[in-house]
């Protein structure tokens, strides 16, 4: 079983808080593509990668007492959050599996669908994972993916050389770590290999000031980002604060606006 500290971010409570904070940003698109793929009462759908079950919890809301949410993560503390959550607010439709996506196999078939937001970009083997996932698909199920096709779109204007240094960085570190960040250039081609058909292919790109609530989401990231990537020595503690630095001023400054990462929605029904 792969350990937490294998996380590129770990799985600390801050952590845990930050992926709660990107949840809140994305719940709303999230929701919306749950609804054009049709998910509702009564469904079995899988979580792949639930992390700490931001999103399992609002899927056991949808489907309801007559259906099933089947949450899978590599994450023994992501799924004890995931657990104490559904257990304070009374919700027995979630189970949880502890196992890793990319090579175990996994926990349900005759799905009625399956999320998954930002995993296939970590895995080793997506195509693998992407495999299993669709074998689990009953015919007539749908796959719902987020996951980023140009992650160097992430800029800002005035433009700021030191985020692109970080963004260049984490794309680097990611890649080493045999993740690939624009994962979501491979996914629609293998979806159809894998028999498939796309109902949507989105882009979901953002350009905010600072006072959006989207701002937070990359943000954070980066303030928990940089120690890792001196961690690993991607970057140096001068850089690290150099970047630090560049963040702060542009987030003060009212005339900066971010241009967020790429990500590609994904909604596919088997045939």
């Amino acid at each position: 079983m792969a350990k937490d500290n294998d996380y590129v971010l770990g799985t600390h409570d801050e952590e845990i808080q930050r992926l709660g904070l990107q949840h809140r940003v994305w719940r709303p698109r999230a929701l919306d593509a749950w609804r054009r793929a049709g998910f509702t009462v009564g469904q079995t759908l899988m979580d792949v990668g639930c992390g700490p079950g931001y999103a399992s919890l609002d899927l056991a809301g949808i489907v309801g007492p007559a259906g099933h949410i089947i949450a899978c993560d590599r994450s023994r503390r992501f799924l004890d959050a995931l657990e104490a959550a559904r257990d304070h607010l009374g919700i027995d439709n979630i189970t949880t599996h502890e196992l890793d996506l990319s090579e175990a196999a996994l926990p349900a078939s005759g799905l009625d669908g399956a999320w998954c937001r930002w995993v296939f970009a970590f895995v080793k083997n997506p195509r693998s994972l992407l495999s299993r996932v669709a074998a689990a698909i009953r015919p007539g199920g749908v796959a719902v993916f987020h996951e980023y096709f140009n992650y160097a779109s992430w800029r800002f204007t005035p433009r700021s050389s030191e985020l692109e240094e970080f963004v260049q960085a984490a794309m680097k570190s990611w890649r080493a770590d045999g993740g690939e960040p624009d994962i979501g250039l491979d996914l629609p081609v293998w979806l159809r290999e894998l028999g498939f058909e796309i109902d949507t292919l989105k882009p979901i790109i953002d350009v905010v000031p600072a006072t959006n609530f989207v701002w937070q989401w990359p943000v954070t990231f980066v303030e928990v980002a940089l120690h890792r990537l001196v961690d690993l020595k991607h970057l140096t503690p001068e850089r690290s604060h150099a970047i630090s630095k560049a963040l702060a001023d542009a987030t003060a400054d009212p005339r900066t606006l971010m241009v967020t990462p790429a990500v590609l929605e994904i909604i596919a029904h088997k045939r």
